[in-house]
């Protein structure tokens, strides 16, 4: 059993990584189940509202022009508003759902990637990044000259 994280090799039966000190329980369990209740809330949320608004949209026709005997103008007019607010509440909580799917995805994928992988006997490893050396100290430092022995001078 390998690490997810850094990718050391494990003894059976530890709850955290000896190398990195990642948490070896499963966390996958816990976010999967939040994760599947908060998008089933977004999906539950996104047909009830729609629900409503044509509700709104076609009980709040009636109500004007049988009971405010409204004109036909102002009725349009009510039935595009009522449109455009359902359809924008619509759009934004399907974002936000588009949103959480993808940063679930992105959760799941990017500890495995990011670790190294563990390398088989007989393969060649890939090559190793390398540090950057240190960087070369500037001219000035550790000097004792000054600008003052030059203006001195003829």
């Amino acid at each position: 059993m390998y690490c997810s994280t850094c990718a050391a090799p494990l003894a059976p039966g530890l709850s955290y990584c000896n190398r990195c000190g990642a948490s070896l329980k499963e966390p996958g369990a816990t976010r999967s189940a939040s994760n599947t209740v908060s998008i089933t809330a977004f999906v539950i949320a996104i047909t009830l509202i729609g629900l409503i608004g044509l509700g709104i949209i076609l009980g709040g026709t009636l109500a004007l022009t049988q009971d405010a005997h409204l004109g036909e103008p102002i009725i349009g007019f009510f039935m595009l508003f009522s449109f455009l607010l359902v359809a924008i509440t619509e759009i934004m909580l399907a974002r936000q759902l588009s949103r959480l799917i993808n940063t679930n995805e992105t959760k799941a994928i990017a500890p495995i990637a990011a670790g190294p992988q563990p390398v088989m006997q007989g393969e060649f490893r890939p090559a190793q990044l390398r540090t950057l050396p240190e960087p070369v100290q500037s001219v000035t430092e550790n000097t004792t000259r000054t600008l003052d022995y030059s203006r001195n001078e003829p």
